[in-house]
C-alpha cells in the first residue's frame, strides 16, 4: 500500500479506510493486531444521486490466485512449485498442552485458560448450520438425537468436510464461523450433553454466559488452514443426515489437532479482551 502521486478522491478513501480499518486492532481471527486488512479495492459507478448504494465483499482469498493467460497456443503449463523456497517447519508439541478427548472431564477443563493451545486427540462430531437446525426440530418434537449420534462428553466441530480423494480420509476440513450457531448453543450444552465446541470466530454474549453457566469451552480452529487441519483427522465417517451432503454429522477421529481456547469455563473471552486494546497504527 503506497500513495500514488495526485491521488484521486477515490484513491485517498482507499487509503483511508486501509488504516482505518487496520488501526481497529481487530488482527487476524479477530486476536488483535496491526493487520486486519491487506488491501482495499474501490470500485465506482454512477447512480442517481438518490440512491448511493453501497456494496462490501470481503475476499479471504485474495492472496491465494494464480494468474495465466490462454492464447490458443497449446494447452497452459504452470510451473511446478518449487518447495525449496519455503522453510521446513516443524512444530514442537512440547509447548502445548496434549488433551485425550475419550476421557476429559469438565474438572479437567477448567484448567484451562484462554489463549491456551491444546492439541486434541481422539474422538469429536461434527456438526453446522443445517444439523442444528434438524437436531432442534427433533428434539422439540420429542424425537431425541438421530440414531448413532452420541454428543455425551464430546466436542462438536462446526465444519463441513469436503469429500475425500483417492487414498485421504477426508477433504479440507476447516471450520465455519461458530457465531451462526449462537441460537441452537444453550439448547445443545443444555440437552446432549456435550462438553464444548470447536469453531472459529467470535460467540455473542449470551453465548459466552451459556458457555460458563455449564462450564463448557469454546476453542477455535485456525481459518484458512483447512488442508491441513485435515491432515490430523484419522478417520471420518457419517453417521447420520446423509441427504445433507457436507452438512451431514461426520464421527472424527483425530489426532494432535491444534486449536486454541477462545472462551473457558469461566466464560473468559478471548476476543472480548482483545476487542478492547487500542492499537495505534502508523500509516503506511
Amino acid at each position: 500500500i503506497s500513495e500514488k502521486s495526485n491521488p484521486t478522491n477515490i484513491e485517498k478513501l482507499r487509503l483511508e479506510l486501509f488504516n482505518k480499518i487496520n488501526s481497529l486492532g481487530i488482527g487476524a481471527q479477530g486476536l488483535g493486531g496491526l493487520t486486519t486488512v491487506l488491501d482495499v479495492k474501490i470500485k465506482d459507478y454512477p447512480t442517481h444521486a438518490a440512491s448511493q448504494p453501497v456494496a462490501m465483499i470481503p475476499n479471504c482469498a485474495a492472496t491465494r490466485h494464480l494468474h495465466f493467460s490462454i492464447d490458443g497456443s497449446g494447452v497452459a503449463e504452470l510451473p511446478d512449485v518449487d518447495m525449496s523456497v519455503y522453510p521446513d517447519l516443524e512444530m514442537d508439541y512440547s509447548k502445548y498442552k496434549k488433551v485425550d478427548l475419550n476421557i476429559l472431564t469438565r474438572e479437567q477443563m477448567s484448567d484451562w485458560n484462554i489463549g491456551d493451545t491444546l492439541l486434541l486427540t481422539g474422538t469429536i462430531i461434527t456438526g453446522r448450520d443445517a444439523a442444528h437446525k434438524r437436531i432442534k426440530q427433533m428434539l422439540d418434537n420429542g424425537e431425541g438425537l438421530p440414531k448413532g449420534v452420541d454428543f455425551d462428553n464430546k466436542f462438536i466441530y462446526y465444519v463441513g468436510p469436503v469429500d475425500a480423494v483417492d487414498d485421504e480420509v477426508i477433504g479440507p476440513a476447516g471450520p465455519t464461523t461458530a457465531t451462526r450457531m449462537d441460537c441452537f448453543t444453550d439448547m445443545m450444552l443444555e440437552k446432549t450433553g456435550i462438553l464444548g465446541m470447536i469453531g472459529k470466530a467470535e460467540r455473542g454474549q449470551a453465548t459466552t454466559q451459556s458457555i460458563k453457566k455449564h462450564k463448557a469451552s469454546y476453542l477455535i480452529a485456525v481459518g484458512g488452514a483447512a488442508y491441513l487441519i485435515s491432515k490430523s483427522i484419522k478417520k471420518a465417517k457419517k453417521i447420520a443426515f446423509e441427504d445433507m451432503g457436507m452438512e451431514a454429522i461426520y464421527e472424527l477421529e483425530v489426532k494432535d489437532m491444534p486449536v486454541t481456547v477462545a472462551v473457558d469455563s469461566e466464560g473468559h473471552n478471548i476476543h472480548s479482551i482483545f476487542q478492547n486494546i487500542q492499537v495505534v497504527s502508523t500509516k503506511v
